[in-house]
């Protein structure tokens, strides 16, 4: 399920901590790295965002298979609360929203972030199994937020052009396999590998980058 903040600031570090030396430094420390985030009992599984430089990264927060709270309850109630049960749910850091050259780049952060994990654990890229937080509140399964849908068609996308976004990433990655054997690597070699470049199907960018990639996973053993 995908999120987006609802507040002014694109910085990874607003959310995520203590700084890693990529975040950066939070001065006011109100990050959602604590037992109840804002005094509420909320967790998504990732945020994506800015570092400290500039870039974009997506930063995980908890384990894919563990079961998050992120979009309270829609008008179907609890008992058919199936956004916290059945679907992993990360947040977009939002800026003023007009930012095009931003959203671009988050956009398409969170689009080989969806793709891997639909290949990672069988999830269609389809309605209702891969939808917004606005989509669950129509759906019945989330709370009366607009995310992503008062961000998105300001730059042209909608949550149907974002599923066929993901579903052409899909074609571009490999095995499920092979997914879960990069997916090891990255999380044994310090700093990580990029798990969509080794698990896409360029040979050319794998064949320029192995060198590195052995390098980093001799430094592991050691």
């Amino acid at each position: 399920m995908v999120h987006s903040t609802g507040a002014n600031n694109p910085k990874l570090s607003r959310y995520v901590g203590p700084d890693d030396g990529l975040l950066g430094n939070n001065p006011y420390n109100n990050h959602w790295n604590t037992p109840t985030p804002g005094g509420r009992k909320v967790c998504v599984h990732a945020f994506i965002g800015k570092l400290k430089d500039g870039s974009i990264a997506t930063y995980q927060t908890l384990p894919w298979d563990m079961v998050g709270w992120h979009s309270g309850s829609g008008s179907l109630g609890s008992a058919k609360n199936a956004n916290n049960n059945g679907y992993i749910g990360f947040e977009i850091c939002e800026d003023g929203l007009a930012d095009r050259t931003y959203f671009e780049k988050v956009y398409k952060e969170a689009v080989e972030l969806c793709a891997y994990l639909c290949v990672l654990y069988d999830i269609k890229p389809e309605k209702p199994y891969l939808i917004c937080h606005s989509e669950g509140h129509q759906l019945g399964i989330a709370s009366g937020h607009a995310d992503v849908m008062h961000w998105f068609p300001k730059h042209g996308k909608s949550m149907d052009v974002f599923r066929a976004d993901v579903k052409a990433e899909i074609a571009k990655l490999g095995s499920k396999e092979l997914l879960q054997a990069v997916t090891e690597i990255s999380l044994k070699v310090p700093g990580g590998i990029d798990i969509i470049g080794w698990c896409g199907k360029d040979t050319a960018w794998k064949a320029k980058w192995v060198d590195t990639l052995l390098q980093k996973i001799a430094k592991a053993w050691k």
